[in-house]
């Protein structure tokens, strides 16, 4: 057996395992704290609602371990199992020329994966969110959303990916860079179509009617110094009960997009102190951070991958026999997270930073109260737990825990 088979070995089989064991201590922790409210949110979260949080919890469990178990079966099957270099040995029968061999291959296992993951996000939408009350999707408008992304990935994808393939075969041995600026001017694209173009493909957008509600809120983007193309609401209800509000869009593009959910659980006042968290996030340049770290890490990756691609080891060692642009760039991606997961608690810390940062800006631009007032709102509506396991929410939670999120708030309040 190749040295580096082991060591991919060794690293699916420690991010399956710690996986497995993350998703069972949050399910403990939750069950065993289901019968005792948090002293934070007693008298606001009534014990029925906290148990049907916990119920929610728990049976979202095994749904994630049957993602985690598929996940590392699909990525053994594709490589040690041979899948990859069929699906190779096939398409360069039939394609001679090597950049739609290549383009097929890439395309071909995503669409494989893609497949494969559809029995489980039906059973999550129409098994444990309808359980819950919060399923509001007809099959009809799950096929129609399958069929969209489908047409998005062949327009906006395909094209991508057979760019990143030529530039890659044609570049010599600086293609990453070359990719990398294919890349981040794609990613600004999508940024920038997505409010007018993508997003109404899945949602229907109308202007805020509400008038005090709009008259507050342009109020307070005039106090945050924040220009917006418009306020627009979002038929959230037409798929699910959850509630959200954010700002999309890129440089005169951004607009505002509340659920039509969140409208209806809020008060005008709890909106407005939401809202000043999104603008948080905006004022503290959260967004253009975020984006540099992602191309920052990008770079880095597309380097790794220019350096393996020449590594007669690395297709060796996932049983893989062709030499190819295509090939180097589907296994690399799929062994990424394998080797990277490790790193995910330093991503999740890096969002609460943000959050915490973005709470405090709210706190200063609106009430503090309203915000811990609108969360435990949402917490309740949305059944999140109100208990999860710290070493869980220390991998996976972009969010502090609701203890920690609104203790925060109270101390803010109370200095200000």
């Amino acid at each position: 057996m190749q040295p580096f088979t082991l060591i991919f070995l060794a690293a699916l089989v420690l991010t399956t395992l710690v996986r497995l064991w993350l998703g069972a201590r949050q399910m403990r922790y939750v069950r065993a704290h289901r019968n005792a409210v948090p002293d934070a949110f007693s008298g606001q979260v009534s014990l029925a609602d906290h148990r049907k949080a916990a119920a929610y919890s728990a049976a979202k469990t095994p749904l994630a371990f049957a993602h985690i178990l598929l996940d590392a079966a699909l990525l053994l099957a594709f490589t040690l199992g041979g899948g990859l270099q069929a699906l190779d040995d096939l398409w360069r029968g039939v394609f001679a020329l090597e950049l739609l061999a290549n383009l097929a291959l890439v395309a071909g296992a995503l669409l494989i994966a893609t497949v494969l993951e559809i029995p489980l996000s039906l059973y999550r939408t129409f098994v444990i969110e309808a359980r819950f009350g919060f399923n509001q999707m007809k099959p009809a408008t799950f096929v129609s959303d399958l069929f969209k992304q489908l047409l998005l990935a062949i327009v906006l994808g395909l094209p991508l990916l057979a760019g990143v393939l030529w530039l890659m075969q044609s570049m010599g041995d600086n293609w990453w860079l070359y990719v990398w600026l294919a890349w981040m001017g794609f990613n600004l694209l999508v940024l920038a179509i997505y409010p007018t173009f993508i997003a109404p493909l899945f949602n229907k957008f109308t202007p805020l009617e509400d008038a005090p509600l709009k008259a507050r809120i342009e109020q307070l983007l005039a106090k945050c110094g924040f220009k917006a193309q418009g306020l627009f609401v979002m038929d959230g209800s037409t798929r699910s009960r959850h509630g959200n509000a954010y700002f999309t869009g890129f440089g005169a593009a951004k607009r505002i997009v509340f659920f039509d959910t969140l409208l209806k659980a809020l008060s005008h006042a709890e909106i407005e102190a939401v809202l000043a968290h999104e603008l948080g996030h905006f004022k503290r340049h959260h967004i253009y951070k975020r984006i540099a770290w992602m191309f920052a890490m990008s770079l880095g990756f597309l380097w790794l991958l220019g350096w393996l691609m020449h590594a007669p080891w690395f297709y060796q060692g996932l049983n893989v026999t062709t030499q190819s642009t295509g090939m180097a760039l589907i296994l690399f991606f799929m062994i990424l997270p394998v080797f990277s997961f490790m790193l995910q608690p330093l991503t999740s810390l890096y969002s609460r930073r943000h959050e915490f940062e973005a709470d405090s800006y709210a706190a200063s631009q609106s009430n503090a109260d309203d915000l811990v007032s609108a969360l435990v709102k949402l917490y309740k509506d949305n059944a999140a737990t109100l208990t999860p396991d710290p070493l869980h929410s220390l991998f996976y939670d972009s969010h502090p825990g609701p203890g920690q999120r609104i203790a925060h708030l109270h101390n803010l309040a109370h200095n200000s």
